[in-house]
């Protein structure tokens, strides 16, 4: 759906000064060059707290892969990120993928593997999805054969794992940080920042149906 500029200009003066500059600012740092689906998992607290880092680390999308494990999203671990981060829900990992890889993001498999490659060695000129596994059994047969690429978190202690909401934590501020600092077009489209101008004041204004209705009459 097409937004009209002006409508959110004119929803957006229902909205403080501040709230105003705080979109804008956050949307100066959101992008869809990375996105991340987690598969299955099953503890609610870890979907939630990858939800948060996502909108911590400026990523607008996160893919939830439900194909066994169905559950909402708990929004005090989420601490408000449901508002802000845009949450693409899949019944299946192979539709999930084929609509991720349709979409131009190459799947990068979160997990030791003897063709994998360090963080730190990590290309990000790619569009990139990092899939998350299960806690326990970790990413899925499906998963690891469509895989692009193997991603692993060096680790020199007697642990030989992370909790997927650390590991997601990790792999996104490094990505990320290294993308604001290179040549690269990540940002959203102007189009995209108004789309989510336009969402975050529906999330955000009381009583918006009201007040959107008045607008269209005034038209």
């Amino acid at each position: 759906m097409m937004v009209d500029k002006n409508l959110v200009e004119y929803l957006e003066t229902y909205l403080t000064e501040n709230r105003i500059e705080r979109f804008k600012k956050v949307l100066e740092n959101r992008t869809k060059h990375f996105t991340v689906a987690t598969e299955d998992v099953y503890q609610l607290h870890n979907t939630s707290a990858v939800m948060r880092s996502c909108d911590v680390f400026g990523i607008q999308e996160l893919h939830v892969i439900e194909e066994r494990n169905v559950k909402r999203i708990d929004r005090e671990i989420a601490m408000g990120a449901q508002k802000w981060v845009d949450l693409v829900r899949h019944h299946s990992t192979k539709k999930a993928i084929q609509s991720i890889k349709k979409q131009g993001y190459q799947i990068v498999a979160t997990t030791p593997h003897k063709q994998d490659c360090n963080l730190a060695d990590f290309d990000i000129t790619k569009k990139s999805c990092f899939f998350f596994g299960r806690e326990t059994q970790g990413l899925s047969d499906e998963v690891l054969k469509q895989a692009d690429c193997f991603l692993k978190i060096p680790m020199v202690g007697f642990t030989e794992s992370l909790n997927i909401s650390v590991s997601a934590a990790i792999i996104l501020q490094d990505v990320t940080q290294r993308l604001r600092t290179s040549d690269l077009q990540w940002q959203l489209t102007d189009t995209e920042k108004l789309q989510k101008r336009f969402d975050w004041c529906k999330k955000t204004i009381k009583s918006f149906d009201k007040i959107l209705e008045r607008y269209l009459i005034q038209q």
